[in-house]
């Protein structure tokens, strides 16, 4: 499949679509859509500060850089340009609500791009609801982002594939292909993410025929893992799952190899960044990671060389969802034909386009990517070594 930016710059292109973006993190105006009538705009949140800023401050900077390229082929909907506003949640629920209601109620975004996290997408659906703008989650995994109780939330999407499936394909590639029986989980207990996750990986491992041998918890902001790691060790792991983010993985990798626990470590998407190699290159050698795309591919080179030529450094995962974001936010406006934020929401429920993760076709029920192939990856010298694609059935 052609997953490059340039299917995305000749899909734009043929629809005479374009983007330009702001290049500041905050807008300096409120003027909303209809107040001018050359520009369009649309939001994104994330974490610009804290330890996922580094995941924050690259999905900024690739709608960033896809607005500023697509906006030179002469802007969208007849010659509309498209503003970017993004604003710092700080990886902080409240935050994110208040940022929610800042772009749909003072800057008027059309729609909005991210949040990166699943504890900062969750609480903004009441926000989106009322002022009935879409929003389009890009490393948000958890199910209750898109549906509550059974219910989809109409105005919430996501490009990324969910903890449920993520955690079957964890399960699964450790236990059918890795030939793994026992297994060890240390989850972070306050993170939705995290604990998602966790349930999701214990719950297939075991369906399978494998066991957890221990199961330990932490808390949001620990640096001392000794206690949990000590009762690992002690229960002879095969394999250990890492549901968390790279900080705390780099952390725990470190101190698990001090102990001696030479077991391969596990983790999902959370884990994925170039900190890895600064913080813990050794203890992390031979991980295994569920990821949403392959970083060797052939076809994703040329975005990950736009993006390192534009910002002098190395792209991060969530680059890569946001890229998507916003090829899906393109589809959908290109079909419902105007900058009208429900007639957007309208056309995402029927998005069918092909990023560079991968096939990305939402479910009406779901306001998912169904079927979507999750990449596993290993951790190999000063990069990641692709090891093979994996589909997992959920029941």
């Amino acid at each position: 499949m052609k997953r490059t930016l340039s299917l995305l710059l000749v899909v734009l292109f043929i629809a005479s679509l374009a983007l330009t973006g702001c290049s500041k993190p905050a807008p300096t105006g409120g003027e909303g859509a209809g107040a001018e009538s050359d520009v369009i705009k649309v939001g994104w949140m994330g974490s610009l500060t804290g330890d996922q800023a580094v995941f924050g401050q690259c999905e900024f900077n690739m709608v960033k850089l896809l607005f500023e390229e697509i906006n030179e082929k002469g802007g969208v909907l007849g010659g509309k340009k498209l503003e970017a506003i993004g604003y710092d949640t700080k990886g902080d629920p409240q935050e994110a609500v208040n940022v929610a209601k800042r772009l749909t109620g003072q800057d008027k975004v059309v729609t909005i791009i991210g949040p990166n996290a699943s504890g900062n997408a969750i609480p903004i659906a009441p926000v989106l609801e009322e002022a009935k703008v879409p929003d389009i989650a890009t490393v948000a995994t958890n199910p209750k982002v898109t549906v509550l109780d059974g219910k989809v939330k109409p105005f919430n999407f996501r490009v990324c594939f969910i903890d449920p499936y993520q955690g079957a394909v964890a399960a699964g590639y450790a236990y059918d292909v890795l030939k793994f029986s026992k297994a060890a989980v240390l989850y972070d207990v306050a993170d939705d993410y995290s604990q998602g996750l966790t349930e999701f990986f214990e719950e297939f491992f075991v369906g399978k025929g494998g066991k957890i041998v221990a199961k330990e918890a932490f808390k949001f902001g620990d640096v001392d893992f000794r206690p949990q790691l000590s009762k690992i060790k002690e229960a002879e792991a095969e394999v250990l799952f890492l549901p968390i983010f790279f900080k705390e993985f780099s952390l725990i990798a470190n101190q698990a190899r001090e102990l001696g626990i030479t077991a391969p470590l596990m983790g999902g998407d959370g884990v994925p960044s170039e900190q890895l190699f600064t913080m813990a290159k050794d203890a992390v050698q031979g991980s295994f990671i569920v990821n949403h795309v392959d970083f060797d591919d052939p076809e994703v080179q040329d975005l990950k060389s736009r993006y390192r030529n534009k910002y002098g450094k190395e792209m991060e995962l969530n680059g890569y969802l946001a890229h998507d974001a916003v090829l899906m936010f393109m589809d959908g406006l290109e079909r419902a034909g105007e900058a009208d934020p429900v007639k957007l929401a309208e056309a995402y429920e029927t998005t069918e386009v092909v990023g560079v993760t991968g096939k990305i076709s939402i479910g009406k029920d779901t306001h998912n990517p169904e079927g979507k192939e999750a990449a596993v990856i290993m951790i190999d010298g000063d990069g990641y070594k692709f090891m093979q694609k994996y589909s997992a059935k959920l029941d």
